[in-house]
């Protein structure tokens, strides 16, 4: 099993598990806005956004 393999069963595993990431990117960002009072909750975001739509696609990737 190369690294390839490896890569794409990580890949798999994180496709097939799709909410519980989303609701975990979710609670992060809580958490630094939390911990932060809300100061870069415009950037915090963004970054949920972001993360959000990489794991959307992680299907049509892979």
């Amino acid at each position: 099993m190369g690294i390839g393999d490896l890569f794409k069963k990580a890949r798999k595993a994180a496709a097939d598990n799709k909410e519980a990431l989303e609701q975990g990117v979710e609670k992060v960002g809580d958490f630094i806005d939390d911990k932060t009072g809300g100061r870069f909750a415009e950037h915090v975001d963004k970054g949920e956004e972001a993360a959000k739509d990489f794991i959307e696609k992680l299907d049509d990737e892979g």
